[in-house]
């Protein structure tokens, strides 16, 4: 049982460090000038992680409970629903990327 738990935090340790390979390094955004029609679109952002590899066409969305970060869809997909081209797979990576662009966000939008 014990190198069970040991094999279990081991996966648990690389599953961490998996995560700190993927940081946000730069966040740019552009917010919409207000009076703008665009419905619930406030501006586009564009993330960079580790300084490699560049998101761009993310959207910031204002929506029932609050700004949240929407992810490019398929142009091309012809289904019922939408279907992004490209989006995070784990809860904390999703949050840690929505947390950098709309504090991005609020900053620009203060200033």
């Amino acid at each position: 049982m014990a190198k069970t738990n040991e094999k279990q935090k081991t996966v648990e340790e690389e599953k961490e460090i998996a995560f700190d390979c993927l940081a946000v390094t730069k966040v740019d955004v552009w917010p919409f000038k207000e009076g703008a029609d665009l419905g619930h679109m406030k501006g586009y952002a564009q993330v960079v992680l580790n300084e490699q590899m560049v998101l761009r066409g993310l959207r910031v969305m204002d929506g029932e409970y609050g700004l949240f970060v929407s992810y490019p869809n398929d142009p091309f997909f012809k289904g019922d629903e939408y279907r992004n081209i490209y989006n995070p797979i784990t809860r904390k990576l999703r949050e840690h990327i929505e947390n950098c662009v709309l504090e991005k966000y609020q900053a620009t939008v203060a200033a």
